[in-house]
C-alpha cells in the first residue's frame, strides 16, 4: 500500500495549529519507555540552553509501540516554551518511516534547521543539541555524528558502510549510519521529493541514505564531535541481521542510481569536522564469537552454490579453505563485498535475498576482527579500520573490472 504522507491528520492539525518554528528535533521511537524521557529532557533543555529566544518543536515519531513510551512522552513537563507533538506515522514500520514523518513537519513548520536523535542514547547531553543545529545555521546542509565508540560497536560501520560510502563517494564521513543527524529545511525538502518508502529505507536503511543522498546531490556536509555513543548496543551475533541485509541493500541499490558518479571518483578527502574533540570512553561491547563462526558453516552449507557463482574462483577458494579461527585477510573482505556489490547491479532476482546470503561471510569477517583485536585499545583497532577503508580504495580498479567499467 503506497502512503502518500506519513502524517496523520490530527498530526497535520496541531502542526497548523503550531504555525512554524525556528528548530525542529525528530525523536523516533519504538517500544523506547526506559529511556525516551531522558532523550526528550535533553533535548528540551539543549534547545533552550543554546537557541534562548528561538522556537523550537521536538517530534516524537512513534512506530505502535507496545509499551509505554507514548504515555511516558506525554506526561514529561517540558521547560519554556519548547513544545512537543507525539504520534504514530503512517507507512512501512521502521526507522525510515518516522524520519519521513518529521522531515514532512519539519517543511510544514518552515523550520531554519533540524536535527534528529535516537531513542535509546543514553550519553545525549545539552550540547549535543547545539553541535547538530549549529552547523545547520551556519551553512551547512547535513551534520554528520563523530562519535567514540567501542571497538565492537557499529561492526556494519566500521567493516562496510564506513569504508564503501568513502570509496565510492571519495567523501570521510566516519559515521554515515550513526543515528543522529541534522540537516537544512533544503535538505529535509529534498528528503520529502523522494518517494523510497516502500524500500529499505523505510526501515534501517535510512541513515546511508541520507548520507549519500547528501554527497552526491550536491549538499554540504559536515562531521560534528558528539564524544562516546552510550547506547543500547546490539551483538552481531544475535540482532544485526536484519539491520544488515537493509543497510547493504540500500548502499548497493544507491551504487546503482549513482554509477555515474562513484565510477568518476578517485581517492578520497576529508570533510569538515566541527567542535572541540571530547575525551570520553565508550562501554565495552560483548560479542558471541561462536554464535558468529556457526552461522558462518551454516551459510557455507546452505549458500554454498550462491557464493560460488557470486565470488571470484580465487576469492571463493579462499573462503572454503577458512578454518577455525583463521584470519579473514582485509583484503579478501574488500574484493568480497565488491564482488557481491558488482552482482548486485545485474541481479535480475530477488536482491534483498542476495544481500541475504552476504550475511554470514560479514559475520565471519567479524569473528575475525575481533580476533585479530582482541588485545587491542578501541584506537588501535580504529587504525585497522582505517587501514581497511584504504584497501577499499585501492581495490576500486577491481570492482570497477567487475562491473565492466573503464577506468576513467
Amino acid at each position: 500500500m503506497r502512503f502518500d504522507t506519513a502524517l496523520r491528520e490530527y498530526v497535520r492539525t496541531k502542526i497548523l495549529d503550531i504555525g512554524s518554528a525556528d528548530l525542529v528535533v525528530g525523536i523516533p521511537t519504538y517500544n523506547s519507555e526506559s529511556t525516551v524521557a531522558h532523550v526528550l529532557r535533553t533535548v528540551a533543555d539543549g534547545l533552550l540552553k543554546h537557541f534562548p529566544g528561538k522556537k523550537g518543536v521536538v517530534l516524537v515519531s512513534d512506530g505502535g509501540s507496545l509499551d509505554y513510551t507514548r504515555e511516558v512522552v506525554q506526561k514529561i513537563k517540558l521547560p519554556g516554551g519548547v513544545q512537543r507533538i507525539i504520534f504514530i506515522y503512517r507507512g512501512l514500520p521502521g526507522k525510515g518511516t518516522a524520519l519521513r514523518a518529521v522531515f514532512e513537519a519539519a517543511v510544514a513548520l518552515r523550520v531554519g534547521a533540524c536535527a534528529v536523535f535516537d531513542s535509546d542514547l543514553r550519553s545525549i547531553t545539552p550540547e549535543w543539541v547545539e553541535r547538530m543545529v549549529n552547523p545547520v545555521l551556519t551553512g551547512f546542509d547535513f551534520v554528520s555524528p563523530y562519535y567514540v565508540r567501542h571497538k565492537y560497536d557499529g561492526t556494519i560501520t566500521n567493516n562496510i558502510a564506513y569504508s564503501l560510502t568513502r570509496s565510492l563517494y571519495g567523501r570521510r564521513v566516519r559515521q554515515p549510519i550513526g543515528g543522529d543527524f541534522g540537516f537544512s529545511p533544503k535538505l529535509a525538502e529534498y528528503f520529502t521529493r523522494e518517494y523510497v518508502w516502500e524500500s529499505d529505507v523505510a526501515r534501517f536503511g535510512i541513515d546511508i541514505w541520507m548520507t549519500t543522498s547528501a554527497l552526491c546531490e550536491g549538499f554540504q556536509v559536515c562531521e560534528s564531535w558528539l564524544g562516546a555513543k552510550i547506547h543500547d548496543p546490539k551483538d552481531p551475533a544475535a540482532s544485526l541481521g536484519p539491520m544488515f541485509r537493509q543497510v547493504v541493500g540500500t548502499l548497493f541499490e544507491l551504487m546503482r542510481k549513482y554509477e555515474s558518479i562513484w565510477s568518476r571518483t578517485n581517492g578520497s578527502t576529508s570533510v569538515p569536522l566541527l567542535g572541540v574533540p571530547l575525551t570520553a570512553e565508550a562501554p565495552v561491547v560483548e560479542v558471541d564469537v561462536g554464535r558468529l563462526l556457526r552461522a558462518f558453516r551454516q551459510g557455507l552449507v546452505h549458500f554454498g552454490d550462491v557464493w560460488k557463482n557470486v565470488l571470484e574462483p580465487e576469492n571463493y577458494g579462499e573462503w572454503r579453505a577458512l578454518g577455525e579461527p583463521a584470519p579473514v585477510a582485509a583484503e579478501l573482505w574488500v574484493r568480497t563485498v565488491y564482488d557481491f556489490a558488482s552482482a548486485h547491479r545485474d541481479w535480475d532476482e530477488d536482491r534483498g535475498a542476495l544481500v541475504e546470503m552476504m550475511t554470514p561471510l560479514y559475520f565471519r569477517r567479524i569473528a575475525s576482527f575481533i580476533h585479530e583485536t582482541r588485545d587491542m585499545t578501541t584506537e588501535e583497532a580504529e587504525a585497522v579500520i582505517e587501514r581497511q577503508a584504504v584497501l577499499f580504495e585501492e581495490n576500486k580498479p577491481y570492482l570497477m573490472r567487475r562491473c565492466g567499467i573503464a577506468a576513467g
